[in-house]
């Protein structure tokens, strides 16, 4: 090995070191030693966050395109697998079409090893947490995996996207960010007001109104590079605090990365425009529409009616949790007549990709 490869494999060695151990010490530590105080910047708004679309983007086609990188973080599990393949081949499919900002691509994988999808899907290989350290709480390597990414990667990128492997993109996604602020979806179970007594403990009253934590997660996000540096290492400390404190992690469950990641962008005073058709949720989302992003979160259950009989296993179905051990079949059944546009469209993208990505099912 020559001695600049040599040179550059001492040095990410010890950086991946240090952040493990800091990592630890956090976890350990005071928390509020861990954290910006009330010195950092000057917020960018004071009120109620914005609910509205970005202001209309020029048609100038000339006009120099703000590229983000689309990241997404995965384990190596088969469910994971199987929605990030069909996430990247509809990633392709826009990459180049008129009005994408779509750059790069990289699928964090933060099992720690490498799989045999690295050839197909542009792959980052990210160390898990510390063995103990997520308390069952898978989703808490997310944030690791992010600050390791970018601190060892080369992104080319100015911003970055970050979204998840049950995400089907429907149409190009521009830049949707602007004036510094983040583009972001708003969840309507992210409710920093109603929990205001839980999240002060995370960011404390000198912090500024409790409003100006947007009622967001981490994805689907488009920050800039250069916030996002800043912001990985408090969402990662914040996240670990929130599940060590046992008021926090009853309160926000499932969601609890989300809520860190809120609080982590506010501590850094990153403010987001709330981008309400970022992306649907079926089967609640009935249409398209304007939106660039299907999220398949919930499972899909009809009658041979075309009626909806969510909480009961319909007649015809499409949930991803049936398929968390094994890989989807190709040529899904269509949902029969009555079935509404979004679930419709889901289920024919996904049996597109699984008629074209090669050697499907292995």
């Amino acid at each position: 090995m020559g001695w600049g490869k040599m040179f550059f494999t001492v040095v990410i060695t010890f950086s991946a070191a240090l952040i493990t151990y800091n990592i630890l010490i956090s976890a350990n530590a005071s928390f509020k030693q861990e954290f910006p105080g009330p010195s950092s910047a000057k917020t960018l708004f004071s009120q109620d966050p914005i609910i509205k679309m970005p202001l209309e983007r020029s048609n100038n086609n000339n006009k120099k395109k703000r590229l983000f990188h689309t990241a997404v973080t995965s384990s190596d599990s088969v469910y994971n697998t199987w929605q990030c393949r069909i996430m990247y081949y509809w990633f392709k499919k826009f990459k180049d079409e008129p009005n994408s900002e779509m750059g790069g691509f990289t699928r964090i994988l933060h099992s720690g090893k490498s799989d045999k999808f690295m050839d197909e899907i542009p792959t980052f290989v990210a160390q898990p947490l510390p063995s103990g350290m997520d308390q069952g709480y898978i989703v808490l390597n997310r944030p690791w995996a992010f600050v390791q990414w970018l601190q060892q990667a080369q992104i080319e990128e100015d911003y970055i996207l970050m979204s998840e492997p049950d995400h089907v993109i429907v149409k190009p996604i521009p830049n949707l960010s602007k004036d510094g602020l983040g583009a972001a979806f708003p969840f309507f179970y992210i409710e920093p007001k109603k929990y205001e007594s839980v999240l002060r403990k995370f960011f404390p009253q000198q912090n500024r109104p409790i409003t100006d934590i947007d009622p967001i997660g981490n994805s689907p996000v488009i920050v800039s590079k250069e916030a996002l540096k800043k912001i990985a290492p408090t969402w990662m400390n914040v996240s670990l605090a929130m599940k060590k404190d046992p008021e926090a992690d009853k309160a926000f469950g499932w969601v609890l990365e989300m809520y860190a990641y809120a609080v982590a962008s506010a501590l850094h005073n990153v403010g987001n425009v709330l981008h309400k058709e970022f992306m649907i949720q079926p089967p609640w989302d009935t249409e398209i529409g304007k939106a660039f992003i299907i999220h398949y979160t919930y499972g899909c259950d009809y009658d041979l009616k075309g009626k909806m009989t969510y909480g009961k296993i319909g007649e015809w179905r499409f949930d991803k949790r049936s398929y968390d051990n094994t890989w989807p079949p190709k040529n899904l059944s269509l949902p029969p007549p009555g079935v509404p546009e979004s679930v419709v469209t889901l289920v024919k993208m996904v049996n597109e990709a699984t008629a074209n990505i090669p050697n499907w099912g292995s």
